[in-house]
């Protein structure tokens, strides 16, 4: 096997957030003392980083509190923060406060923008518009480094990222900040992004997988995650720059892209697929176990990587 620390002046902890990460939406059900205890054990693990997302469970940036407070050295990174829930002083304010308490252990992930016209609804709650994509998260960045602060201001200031999919977020997430945090994407993405982000900008990758020998029941799995976003429009355009026209078109998920989407199988086959991350230039990737049970937290398969993702 590979190795896959390699030497890309990131280490773990204050100096970053090492070679591998997990990814995770399951702490938004969890009770706050279950997530403590959780963060605890990932650390001891070894792994360099955890990244959770944001929907409409716990906020973003009390789970940040949560999972730093819990833990010692390892990064957390917001996966991303959805700009349509706050506007950009609070979004800064936030972000000032985890950096001064624990400092460069936090990264913030920016993203969420809404690219249409309408309001989307979420059982009743109507979540605002904010125009086009690109021009949307320029603005709210210019608002945030023009947000005025009366606190405590860490330096260095948190790294931020953008979760950044097409070729224009791409450049601005190498214009204006850390780097860039694709999601949903296969390895072709990763060779695509680090072309446009260059050489310097940081680039971390989420990877979902589904540690099952069983073929037809990892496959299953994995398919269910697929169709849930194939009703999101960003990673509809996304899919169909990378060649997946007639799964975008129809809403149905091939074979073929199931499998680019998920990694499935043995430790070693899932091992094999991050190292075609870092092969196509990603500095960082953070590992999103899937299970049957999407809220439960897969502490047994966050055991089995860590060997060989970490090491």
């Amino acid at each position: 096997m590979s190795d896959l620390q390699g030497d890309v002046g990131l280490g773990q902890g204050a100096d970053g957030p090492g070679r591998a990460g997990i990814w995770t939406f399951a702490f938004e059900g969890q009770p706050a003392g279950r997530v403590r205890e959780a963060a605890a054990e990932i650390e001891e693990l070894g792994y360099g980083a955890i990244w959770y997302g944001e929907a409409f469970g716990r906020d973003t940036h009390g789970q940040a509190w949560l999972l730093l407070s819990a833990t010692r050295r390892i990064v957390v990174a917001s996966g991303i923060a959805n700009i349509a829930y706050r506007e950009p002083l609070a979004m800064a304010n936030a972000e000032r406060t985890l950096g001064e308490a624990f400092p460069g252990r936090y990264v913030l992930g920016l993203g969420g923008h809404r690219v249409d016209d309408t309001a989307m609804d979420v059982d009743g709650y109507k979540v605002p518009a904010r125009g086009r994509a690109v021009a949307t998260m320029r603005g709210y960045l210019d608002a945030m480094d023009a947000a005025p602060a009366y606190g405590p201001v860490p330096d260095p200031a948190p790294r931020r990222l953008l979760a950044a999919l097409g070729p224009k977020m791409l450049g601005l997430a190498g214009e204006r900040t850390w780097g860039a945090h694709p999601y949903f994407v296969p390895v072709e993405h990763t060779a695509r992004a680090r072309d446009i982000l260059g050489p310097d900008s940081f680039l971390g990758v989420e990877q979902a997988v589904v540690l099952d020998t069983d073929p037809a029941r990892a496959r299953e799995v994995a398919t269910e995650h697929v169709v849930g976003y194939l009703r999101a429009p960003h990673q509809l355009a996304s899919l169909r720059r990378l060649g997946f026209q007639e799964e975008a078109d129809s809403g149905e998920p091939s074979r073929r892209l199931v499998d680019a989407i998920v990694a499935y199988g043995d430790v070693d086959a899932i091992h094999a697929r991050v190292a075609e991350h870092f092969a196509a230039g990603a500095d960082h990737v953070c590992v999103q176990v899937l299970t049957a049970d999407p809220g439960e937290l897969p502490l047994r398969q966050w055991r089995e990587l860590a060997p060989v993702l970490t090491r």
